[in-house]
C-alpha cells in the first residue's frame, strides 16, 4: 500500500515539474510577430465624417464625407482618403460662405492640400460655376488649380479649357489653353 502511495506521489510531482517546465519556457511575443500595419492599409477609418479648417478660430473650410480612410505613410502625418459624394464649404476672412465644391472622392495630405477627383463641381455663392474632374487646393496659397479640362460659367459667358488656377473663392481665376462662348446683347447686333 505503501508502494502504491509513493508511485502515485512521485507520477504527481513528475506531472508538476513538467507543468512548471512547460509554463516557464512561453515567452511573451517578440516584437516581430507583433501586427504590423502596411503603408497600404488604413489605420483609422471614419463614417459620415466633418472635418473643420480653422485659423486663428476663423472658419476657412468645412469637408463633409460619408466615407474617411486615414493612412500612415511614414511619420506622425496621416494621409487621409475621402470617398463617397465629399462636399467642401469655403469661408472668407469675415467667416462668411463663398463657395462650395462637390468631388466623388478626394485627398487630404499631412500638409493640408487636398485632392478632389471624378465629376468636380464647383460654385460661388454669386453663381460661378467650376466642372472638371480633378483639381487641387494648395494650403499655402490657397489657390485652386487643375490641369484637365475645365468649363467655367458665369451668367454672361462660359469659358472652356485645359488648365486652370484660381483663388479659392473663384473670383480671380485663369483658363489656359481656352476657348469662350459669349452673350452678346442685341443692342450690340443691331
Amino acid at each position: 500500500m505503501l508502494r502504491r502511495f509513493e508511485l502515485g506521489l512521485i507520477a504527481t510531482l513528475v506531472f508538476l515539474a513538467v507543468w512548471v517546465s512547460a509554463c516557464r519556457t512561453k515567452t511573451a511575443p517578440t516584437r516581430q510577430s507583433l501586427l504590423v500595419i502596411h503603408k497600404d492599409f488604413p489605420v483609422q477609418e471614419t463614417w459620415d465624417a466633418r472635418i473643420t479648417f480653422t485659423d486663428s478660430g476663423r472658419m476657412k473650410a468645412t469637408i463633409y464625407a460619408p466615407h474617411v480612410s486615414q493612412y500612415a505613410r511614414g511619420g506622425p502625418s496621416t494621409e487621409k482618403h475621402l470617398d463617397g459624394r465629399i462636399e467642401v464649404h469655403f469661408y472668407n476672412s469675415a467667416g462668411q460662405h463663398t463657395s462650395s465644391l462637390n468631388a466623388m472622392r478626394g485627398i487630404i495630405y499631412p500638409n493640408n492640400d487636398i485632392e478632389v477627383f471624378d465629376r468636380v463641381v464647383m460654385v460661388t455663392d454669386d453663381c460661378t460655376t467650376v466642372r472638371t474632374e480633378y483639381a487641387k487646393w494648395t494650403s499655402h496659397d490657397q489657390k485652386i488649380r487643375s490641369d484637365k479640362f475645365v468649363t467655367i460659367r458665369r451668367p454672361t459667358e462660359t469659358l472652356s479649357g485645359y488648365g486652370f488656377e484660381s483663388d479659392q473663392h473663384l473670383k480671380n481665376y485663369r483658363i489656359f489653353k481656352a476657348t469662350a462662348v459669349m452673350k452678346v446683347s442685341q443692342e450690340l447686333e443691331e
